[in-house]
């Protein structure tokens, strides 16, 4: 399977709010996302969300970029070429997958330049 058909036409959208990464040792009920490994946990919270995690460190200020397809496991270099794509705009990325599609958080200054790259790749940015 070619990457590129899939971001050639593919929709990417934006989230509405900006996230916050925290390190914790619990999860957190409204997290986007929650990722538990043996010494800590990791949740993705919207930034409004950050007053109530007992986090020992947040990075706060990422911008959701969600794509919009069905991504097959058989399919090669999909997020290979977009992290290449940003990395050549200097545009620092956290991957999140989820079972039938990727998530990429880029910085909300970075936002611009990422969506530009992501339509230069073909794909429908919305919002």
């Amino acid at each position: 399977m070619d990457s590129a058909e899939f971001l050639d036409g593919g929709t990417v959208s934006v989230s509405d709010e900006t996230d916050a990464v925290c390190r914790t040792d619990r999860d957190h009920p409204a997290a986007f996302a929650t990722v538990r490994e043996a010494d800590e946990t990791t949740v993705v919270v919207e930034r409004d969300d950050i007053g109530d995690i007992d986090a020992d460190d947040v990075e706060a200020g990422w911008a959701r970029l969600t794509f919009e397809m069905e991504l097959p496991f058989e399919l090669v270099g999909f997020l290979a070429a977009v992290a290449t794509a940003l990395a050549e705009a200097e545009v620092s990325v956290f991957v999140l997958s989820s079972y039938a599609t990727d998530h990429v958080f880029v910085k909300a200054e970075d936002l611009p330049v990422a969506v530009s790259r992501l339509e230069a790749l073909g794909c429908a940015v919305d919002g």
